[in-house]
């Protein structure tokens, strides 16, 4: 592939396509800006080639001219001599050094096109490169912005269980408090069935105690020899 045809396939290329096609976006965004900066490199070495060409050929271009001229000076001077035949000879060689000059021409028209194409495919170039870094730089931002938020996210959910977790065992904890304070009140009781049994029992034994009671006092009423009728 010639330069010329890389470097407009880099300039026409749709980044941004590639780059969601791409398996791996930051894996070719890389490989592309390697690639920019290789071809560019090339591009800048070719014009610095052709811009010494056009130089030389303008070096040239200029002898060839003064060459021309000096020898048109000369026809003119065997003609004023009377010296046609020297004249002639003069205007040969003049005419020698024009047709040299002519094609030269033609080449440094040629050689200043392809300094202005490679001038311009560099600037073009370096507009690609640098937008494509500046695209680098977006989806470093943003593969950083994912990564923090998948931490953040994560660290969310931690916390959510870890409170959910916390709210469970005070709630957990409040219920059995309530349960232990509700088996306090009747600590040290007994129950109602067993108090109220045990009311009776006490109101038997009283009943009996207060009937020796009675017994002994009306033994004691009686007196010595009586007996009961």
């Amino acid at each position: 592939m010639g330069i010329f045809t890389r470097v407009r396939d880099i300039i026409t290329s749709n980044v941004n396509a590639m780059l969601e096609k791409a398996e791996d976006p930051e894996k070719l965004i890389k490989l592309m800006i390697r690639e920019m900066e290789d071809t560019l490199v090339e591009v800048k070495a070719s014009c610095a080639g052709a811009m010494a060409t056009k130089k030389r050929l303008q070096r040239e271009l200029a002898e060839l001219r003064s060459r021309g001229d000096e020898w048109a000076r000369r026809a003119q001077v065997a003609v004023d001599k009377d010296r046609d035949d020297l004249a002639r000879e003069a205007l040969t060689e003049k005419r020698r050094y024009v047709e040299r000059a002519k094609v030269l021409e033609d080449e440094l028209v040629q050689c200043e096109a392809l300094v202005e194409q490679y001038q311009s495919d560099i600037m073009q170039l370096e507009d690609k490169l640098a937008a494509v870094r500046e695209k680098q730089r977006l989806l470093a931002q943003r593969q950083i912005r994912a990564e923090h938020k998948k931490r953040t996210q994560s660290n969310l959910r931690k916390a959510d269980t870890t409170a959910a977790v916390t709210k469970f065992e005070n709630l957990e904890y409040r219920i059995e408090r309530l349960e232990a304070e509700g088996d306090l009140v009747n600590f040290g009781r007994k129950p109602a069935i067993d108090e109220e049994f045990a009311r009776l029992e006490g109101d038997e034994d009283i009943e009996a105690e207060l009937e020796k009671l009675r017994e002994a006092s009306k033994k004691a009423g009686q007196g010595p020899g009586e007996t009961n009728a």
